[in-house]
């Protein structure tokens, strides 16, 4: 027989039933929304197309039944609108690594949105059509299936002759099986009236015994087949999809028959009760989601907070906005981790959150404007210098001259930084015109061979020294003899030119090599070669100093924009992506080498301040 839930239902059976459709009316939008949002393959699928292939399938979609193609169309669109990002995002890298000024950047049209508008309005429009007829069939099924009420009532009361009654019944529950959705606020009802009457019909009428124990006898194999499968359910990890198939298990019950009375109740319970744990399973997830979601938005307002909070009145230097920028894309990395927040504040927090970050960036822009203005100041100072430094190079007042370019030095330092673009051609025309002038200081006192021949003995016995170094010694005892063979060297004066490099090469190899066998840090040991060679240069004049320091300054700079530029760059990778995970270590292996390099440039140049003091 073809029923939709057992015949003579209690009154807390009744309340059960309503519970269920009131489930199913609330929770089955959520699950669409999350099925749509987790249809990931579909996603991933539609990012693989261009924009052209994305319009072509689009083109093929809007003809199809609406109801095969929706989730696909979403999917569509959000690729669409990805590589449009994309596309601008490197549109505008192009322009600034021109030259442009990030403010001057213009999005260009896209001229192939317009159709991708076109076409979504089209699907739009079959959407709203295909719902508009749907409710106008789901009308025409209410009025159809309480016309088949009105027959069943009239089957209840006739008198006429069985096998027909019978006949006509069966027809009945054909014809209601076959009509499919009414109105949500007309099921409840409509199905509990021909469930009476259905009901009215096998306790009314005096059929056939064997016609009455063989439905019975088929729909408890019909229905103990349900409650397995329901039961099985349980089992089910996608707990979406439990649901879902949950519903359609209660469309087949209430299609079939009823039962022998005695079994009604203990097989409508045992359906129930698999029924509810399902239910609670759906109900635990959604439950769960929302507490997430709350999470998120509270993690997502802290880190709105944290950027609304910085005090730009202490943003003062280029060192001050770039610590402050890295903090920021930090935190930009840090919210793209986090997931969804409620519904209602998922656009909202996100504005929040761009507009403290555009705020940010506007004002880290106008800074750099005033900046610009005062590096040109700076450039023109520095060209200034360049011509002092050119018009004393032929100079052969060696003293006064040389106290000349050490002042001419220390202006050089006090002079802020430059634009980028003229940092080295600036610093080469200056430092050509010094090391020109000490160079034919050098070649002036040529005399001083002889006393460059004995530094060159007394250097190669040294070298001896420290091969030679007894492997018996205690490591900290060895350690000290070296320092003091390093100081020794700093005591020694000039080597003839000619030999400067190779003397100087074999004494650090050998200094290395004893270090190496004494285990000693490679950085370490890079500071102490530096601090011995840092007397040499001293006795040239504090023009090599600054020379030297001038240098590693620039070096530490080129190494700082570089790090930035790797920070930057490997938060846009993501190491789920094909190759993602080489690249970022990669990256993170080349960022822990600059700042090893930097570190040790610190410490060099601190060593040069301690002999400029």
């Amino acid at each position: 027989m073809k029923d939709t839930l057992e015949t003579n239902l209690t009154g807390e059976n009744t309340v059960e039933l309503n519970e269920t459709k009131e489930q199913v009316a609330t929770a089955t939008p959520q699950a669409a929304e999350v099925a749509t949002e987790t249809n990931e393959a579909e996603v991933e699928s539609a990012g693989k197309l261009t924009k052209d292939e994305i319009l072509s399938r689009l083109k093929s979609l809007v003809e199809a039944p609406v109801e095969n193609v929706r989730s696909e169309v979403e999917s569509l669109k959000q690729a669409y609108y990805k590589i449009r990002h994309n596309e601008v995002e490197a549109q505008k890298n192009a322009f600034l690594s021109q030259g442009g000024a990030e403010e001057d950047f213009a999005i260009p049209e896209d001229t192939s949105e317009a159709e991708l508008k076109d076409l979504l309005a089209i699907y739009k429009e079959k959407k709203a059509a295909l719902l508009a007829e749907e409710e106008k069939q789901k009308e025409a099924n209410y009025t159809l299936k309480l016309q088949l009420i009105d027959q069943l009532k009239a089957l209840c009361a006739s008198q006429e002759d069985f096998n027909k009654l019978y006949n006509e019944f069966k027809a009945i529950q054909q014809k209601w099986k076959e009509i499919k959705q009414v109105p949500e606020e007309h099921a409840n009802e409509l199905w509990h009236e021909y469930q009476t009457y259905s009901e009215q019909f096998y306790d009314l009428i005096k059929i056939n015994n064997q016609f009455r124990d063989y439905d019975f006898k088929k729909n408890l194999e019909l229905k103990t087949a349900l409650c397995e499968t329901v039961e099985k359910l349980e089992n089910e990890p996608d707990v979406i999809s439990a649901f879902h198939q949950l519903q359609k298990l209660h469309q087949q019950w209430r299609e079939i028959g009823p039962v022998a009375k005695d079994l009604r109740e203990d097989l409508w319970a045992r359906f129930k009760a698999a029924s509810t744990v399902i239910n609670k399973r759906h109900q635990q997830y959604f439950e769960d989601m929302k507490a997430k979601e709350q999470d998120n938005l509270v993690a997502k307002t802290a880190i709105c907070e944290q950027v609304e909070a910085i005090d730009y009145t202490k943003l003062k230097t280029f060192k001050d906005w770039d610590k402050k920028n890295t903090e920021v894309i930090e935190l930009q990395k840090r919210w793209r981790t986090i997931g969804f927040t409620p519904k209602k504040y998922n656009t909202k927090i996100f504005e929040r959150f761009r507009s403290a970050c555009d705020i940010f960036f506007k004002k880290k822009i106008e800074f750099y404007k005033t900046m610009k203005a005062e590096m040109e100041k700076n450039l023109e100072k520095k060209r200034k210098l360049c011509e002092r430094a050119e018009a004393m190079k032929d100079s052969t007042d060696w003293k006064e001259t040389t106290d000349k370019f050490v002042e001419l030095q220390k202006e050089w330092k006090a002079v802020g930084q430059v634009q980028f673009r003229h940092s080295d051609a600036i610093w080469k025309r200056f430092i050509t015109a010094c090391d020109y002038f000490f160079e034919q200081k050098e070649k002036a006192f040529a005399s001083q061979k002889n006393e460059e021949q004995e530094n060159l003995k007394a250097k190669k016995e040294l070298i001896e020294k420290v091969k030679s170094l007894d492997e018996s010694l205690d490591p900290d005892e060895a350690i000290n003899l070296l320092k003091e063979y390093m100081a020794e060297w700093n005591t020694i004066g000039f080597v003839p030119f000619k030999e400067k490099d190779k003397i100087y090469n074999a004494f650090h190899t050998a200094i290395d090599a004893q270090f190496d066998r004494l285990k000693v840090d490679r950085q370490d040991r890079r500071i102490r070669s530096f601090r011995s060679n840092l007397s040499e240069m001293a006795g040239k004049g504090k023009g090599k100093l600054y020379t030297e320091r001038e240098k590693l300054m620039r070096n530490y700079e080129r190494m700082k924009n570089e790090l930035q530029t790797y920070e930057n760059n490997i938060g846009f990778l993501s190491v789920a992506s094909k190759g993602g995970g080489g690249l970022v270590k990669e990256l993170e292996r080349k960022i822990a080498t600059l700042r090893e390099e930097m570190n040790l440039i610190v410490q060099k140049i601190e060593a040069i301040d301690e002999n400029l003091e």
